[in-house]
C-alpha cells in the first residue's frame, strides 16, 4: 500500500531503504507472473536449449550437453548414456523372434519355361517378414459339468464342482477381469471407453459394471498388495512421493483433492539384490501424521523431495529414539530452481551452477550399473570435489543478492539441504535424486487425467491396490495382463494359498516362470 506524501520519512537513508526494498519487492513479484505465465504458457521440459534466445550472449559453454538424468533405467551407462537425445530406437532388420509365425507362399502363375515350354525346379527363395495383429476376439465360455448316475443304486449322482469364480452369477471370467483392469491402469483406457469399445464388437456392457469388476479383483488382490509394501518397506532404501488424486465429494458438489503417495525401490542402477517395485497408498491427508502412520515400520534412507512432512517425520523419530531415519533429498530438484532462474531472468550466476550439477550427472552416467562401492570411491574423488566448490559458490552469491530475488530463493533452498543433497557421496547406494518415484507418477498422472477422479474412498483404494501391483510388473519387465490373469487365477481358484502369495510378486513369478520354461 502506498503511503500518503505527508507520511514519508524525512531521513534520506530511511527513504533509500525503502526504495530498495520496494525494487527488490517488485523484482521478486515480476518473477513470479514470468514464472506463472511460463507454467501455463510455456514448455515443461528442463532442458537448456529452451533457453530464451536473447540470453545467447552468454556463454554457454558445453550445457548444450546436458545429460539426462543419472537413473534414467538405460541398460548402459557408457559413452552412448552421455548424448542429450537418444537415438531412435528402430526394429530394422528382424522381428521378435518369440512371436508366432505364419507363411505366406506366393507362386508364380505358371511354373513352365517361356523358352523352352519345360517344367520349373526350385532352386531358392526369398522371404520376408512383416508384423501382424489379430484383433481381440471376444467369446463365451461354456462350462459344461456332465452328471452320473449308478444304475444300481438311487443316490449314487456324481458331478464335477464347479470351479470358484473371481464374482459369484457374474459373467465375465478371470482374464477378462484382467484385461479391463491391464486397460485402465498399464494403458490409461478409463472405464467408459472400454465400454465403447465393447460395444464394438457387439456386446453392450454398463461402465459400472466394469466398476464393480475392477473392485471385486482389487478385493482377490488386497492381501497380495499388503506383501508388496511389506516388502518395499523392509528395504534399506525407499523412495517416497505424493501427487494429488481427486474424489468425487457430492455434499459439497464438487471434487475433494486427496492424495496417492507412492513408495518405491530400486537396486538396478548399482546392480543390487531388490527388484524394482512402487507401491501407492490412498489416503485423504498429506500430512506429516499420514507419513507417520505409512512408514512406521521403515528405517533406513528415504529419498524424497523438500516437502515438509518428510522433515518432520524425521525430526520426530529423532527426537523418541525410534527406529532411524536418514533423509536423503532429490538434486534434480535443487537443480531445477536455478534452472527456472536461467529461464526466467537469464542469470549469468544460476547458469554457472546448472554447468556445475551438469558434471554431477556426467560423473553418474559413466557410473551407473557399477558396484556400490566402485561408485562411492568415484563420487568421493570426482564429485566430492565439485560440490564443495557449489557451496561456496552457493555462500559468495548469497551476501552479495537481494533476499527476495529468486536466485536467493533457491541458494536458500539448496543450502538448507546440503546434507540431504550430499548424501550420495558417502553411500554407492543412494541415488543422486529421486527420479525413480517420480517416474512411477507419470503412469498415475496419465490414468487420472483420462479418468479426472474416483467416486469415493472404496475407489481410491482400489486405485492404489491395482495401480501398485500393474506398474510393478511392468517394472520387473513383465506383460502386466499375462501376469495378472495367472495370479489373479491362482488366488480365486485356491491353488496359491494366503500364506503362499510372496511367489505371486512379479518378480518371483517371472523367475518361476523362466525356471519352467528352462
Amino acid at each position: 500500500m502506498s503511503l500518503p506524501t505527508d507520511q514519508l520519512p524525512q531521513d534520506v537513508e530511511q527513504l533509500s531503504r525503502m526504495v530498495l526494498a520496494r525494487d527488490a519487492r517488485i523484482a521478486d513479484l515480476q518473477e513470479e507472473v514470468a514464472s506463472l505465465k511460463r507454467l501455463i504458457h510455456g514448455a515443461r521440459s528442463e532442458m537448456l536449449s529452451t533457453i530464451d534466445p536473447a540470453q545467447a550472449s552468454f556463454d554457454l559453454g558445453d550445457l548444450s550437453t546436458v545429460p539426462v538424468a543419472a537413473n534414467d533405467d538405460r541398460p548402459d551407462g557408457g559413452e552412448q548414456g552421455l548424448r542429450c537425445r537418444p537415438s531412435a530406437a528402430r526394429n530394422i532388420g528382424f522381428l521378435p523372434k518369440h512371436l508366432p509365425r505364419y507363411d505366406v507362399v506366393i507362386e508364380p502363375e505358371s511354373r513352365t519355361c517361356s523358352c523352352c515350354g519345360g517344367g520349373l525346379h526350385g532352386i531358392g527363395e526369398t522371404t520376408s517378414e512383416a508384423l501382424d495383429v489379430v484383433p481381440a476376439i471376444l467369446r463365451v465360455r461354456r462350462t459344461i459339468r456332465p452328471r452320473y448316475a449308478c444304475r444300481a443304486c438311487e443316490n449314487g449322482v456324481l458331478q464335477a464342482p464347479a470351479p470358484a469364480r473371481f464374482m459369484d452369477g457374474g459373467m465375465a471370467t478371470t482374464a477378462l477381469a484382467a484385461h479391463i483392469v491391464v486397460s485402465k491402469f498399464a494403458w490409461h483406457l478409463p472405464l467408459y471407453r472400454q465400454t465403447q469399445i465393447f460395444a464394438g464388437y457387439g456386446v453392450s456392457l454398463d461402465r459400472g459394471t466394469l466398476g464393480i469388476w475392477v473392485a471385486r479383483v482389487a478385493w482377490w488382490l488386497k492381501p497380495l498388495y499388503d506383501r508388496l509394501l511389506a516388502f518395499i518397506r523392509s528395504q534399506p532404501r525407499v523412495f517416497s512421493d505424493e501427487t494429488r488424486l481427486p474424489r468425487l465429494d457430492p455434499g459439497r458438489k464438487r471434487t475433494k483433492v486427496c492424495q496417492l503417495w507412492a513408495q518405491a525401490i530400486d537396486d538396478r542402477p548399482w546392480n543390487g539384490p531388490a527388484p524394482p517395485a512402487v507401491g501407492y497408498i490412498f489416503s485423504e491427508s498429506r500430512s506429516a501424521r499420514e507419513a507417520e502412520r505409512q512408514l512406521a515400520s521403515f528405517n533406513g534412507v528415504l529419498q524424497v523431495d523438500g516437502y515438509t512432512a518428510y522433515k518432520t517425520l524425521a525430526r520426530h523419530r529423532g527426537k523418541s529414539n525410534s527406529s532411524p531415519l536418514r533423509l536423503a533429498f532429490c538434486l534434480a530438484h535443487a537443480r531445477r530452481k536455478f534452472v527456472d532462474v536461467v529461464k526466467l531472468t537469464g542469470s549469468p550466476e544460476a547458469l554457472t551452477i546448472v554447468s556445475m550439477l551438469a558434471e554431477i550427472y556426467r560423473i553418474e552416467q559413466e557410473i551407473r550399473g557399477q558396484s556400490a562401492e566402485d561408485r562411492q570411491s568415484i563420487r568421493q574423488r570426482r564429485s566430492a570435489p565439485v560440490m564443495r566448490e557449489i557451496r561456496t559458490r552457493l555462500l559468495e552469491l548469497k551476501d552479495d543478492i537481494s533476499t527476495q530475488s529468486a536466485l536467493a530463493k533457491a541458494i536458500n533452498y539448496t543450502l538448507t539441504h546440503w546434507t540431504g543433497l550430499t548424501a550420495f557421496i558417502d553411500d554407492g547406494t543412494i541415488e543422486v535424486d529421486s527420479n525413480i518415484v517420480e517416474r512411477s507418477m507419470k503412469s498415475v498422472a496419465l490414468t487420472r487425467k483420462n479418468s479426472m477422479f474416483v467416486g469415493n474412498v472404496k475407489g481410491g483404494e482400489t486405485f492404489a491396490i491395482l495401480a501398485s501391483l500393474v506398474n510393478s510388473a511392468k517394472l520387473n519387465g513383465l506383460d502386466p495382463h499375462n501376469w495378472l490373469a495367472d495370479v489373479l487365477e491362482r488366488i480365486v481358484s485356491g491353488s496359491t494359498t494366503i500364506n503362499q502369495l510372496d511367489r505371486l510378486l512379479p518378480w518371483n513369478w517371472k523367475a518361476e516362470h523362466h525356471q519352467v520354461a528352462a
